[in-house]
């Protein structure tokens, strides 16, 4: 079995932004989810494009966890 490794906190990180697969693991869902949002522009975060990679926000990724948006 691979075990993946421990999440920070979103209230703990320190990061701006978070690579699809940590970003899938804080909302509790699969990584080609997000990417399915970030392609049809339809899910309830948009991610930011850095040279070809999606990158989510954590404040983003933090409300949405927190029910707020």
């Amino acid at each position: 079995m691979v075990q993946q490794p421990s999440l920070t906190p979103l209230a703990q990180e320190p990061r701006t932004t978070l690579p699809t697969p940590e970003a899938a693991r804080h909302l509790h869902r699969a990584e080609q989810t997000l990417r399915l949002w970030a392609c049809r522009e339809s899910g309830p975060l948009r991610p930011l494009r850095i040279k070809g990679r999606l990158a989510w926000r954590v404040s983003d990724s933090r409300r949405l966890v927190e029910g707020a948006l």
